[in-house]
């Protein structure tokens, strides 16, 4: 498994440990995973089952510092076309999670926008009722301990969202890279929202005193087409955020070399 330094050991989760990590989350979930050891971190990867998407699986990945304790822990929301794994693979944390002593956790949510949609599948609340307190679990993070976001495109946008519905003083901050956002319905791509009353539900533009109460941090590039959106968003509704709106596109090196610093940012948050 790569992620950033060379694995250099590998064990199969007990499926007790495993059990015993999901003890306080929904009896429907199951779980399985395996374990990679990495020069600068130690990786979990598995599977999980949630109603809130099943049949399906999702698969997810756990990065957290090598020998020793995790500060916090942040949440990594994948773009469209993308997943949890993927996600931890391109983004390269592997160095940056043993300099921060922060913990990330990706998982897979397909390409639903993070919200709940008319099917009844609902990945946010997947994250949110099923994932999250798995992770703390795994990771040994108390659920007094503030949480964090990290996504990009899609997985931006659904950082907000999910952040918009906490209590201000649980959210560590979000970083937004390249945040799918769009200011009209009639704007957004197809398949982000079931119909126009959707979208409106959903749209993060109209959270923004919940968001405006919450540590922001935008990365867009001036060749992205979403950097106008990302623009507006950062002018109109949360004027106090952190805005890195630099050169580059929609892409994977974009994101992957903003990385670093964007963790830096989240681990600065702590105090």
């Amino acid at each position: 498994m790569s992620s950033g330094g060379r694995p250099v050991a590998r064990r199969t989760l007990l499926l007790g440990a495993a059990a015993a990590a999901t003890a306080s989350c929904d009896l429907s979930i199951s779980t399985s995973g395996s374990a990679t050891t990495h020069a600068h971190s130690h990786r979990m990867d598995g599977t999980l089952t949630s109603v809130h998407l099943a049949p399906e699986e999702s698969a997810w990945s756990l990065l957290m510092p090598m020998g020793k304790g995790s500060r916090a822990l942040v949440i990594g929301l994948h773009g469209k076309g993308s997943n949890g794994p993927e996600m931890m693979d391109m983004l390269a944390l592997d160095e940056h999670v043993a300099r921060t002593e922060l913990a990330v956790a990706t998982i897979s949510g397909g390409d639903t926008y993070w919200h709940k949609r008319r099917s009844g599948v609902d990945a946010g609340a997947m994250v949110m009722q099923d994932f999250l307190p798995l992770m703390r679990s795994y990771a040994k993070i108390p659920e007094s301990t503030p949480l964090g976001f990290l996504g990009f495109s899609m997985g931006g946008y659904g950082s907000l969202l999910l952040a918009s519905a906490m209590k201000p003083a649980t959210v560590l901050g979000v970083v937004a890279q390249s945040a799918a956002l769009w200011t009209d319905p009639g704007d957004s791509a197809e398949g982000a929202f079931d119909d126009r009353e959707d979208f409106v539900a959903h749209d993060v533009f109209r959270r923004a005193k919940a968001l405006s109460r919450i540590p922001i941090r935008l990365d867009c590039g001036t060749d992205d087409p979403f950097i106008a959106a990302n623009r507006a968003f950062a002018r109109d509704v949360v004027p106090h955020a952190v805005t890195n709106f630099d050169a580059g596109g929609h892409t994977g090196d974009y994101w992957r070399s903003h990385a670093g610093a964007d963790l830096d940012w989240l681990a600065a948050q702590l105090s």
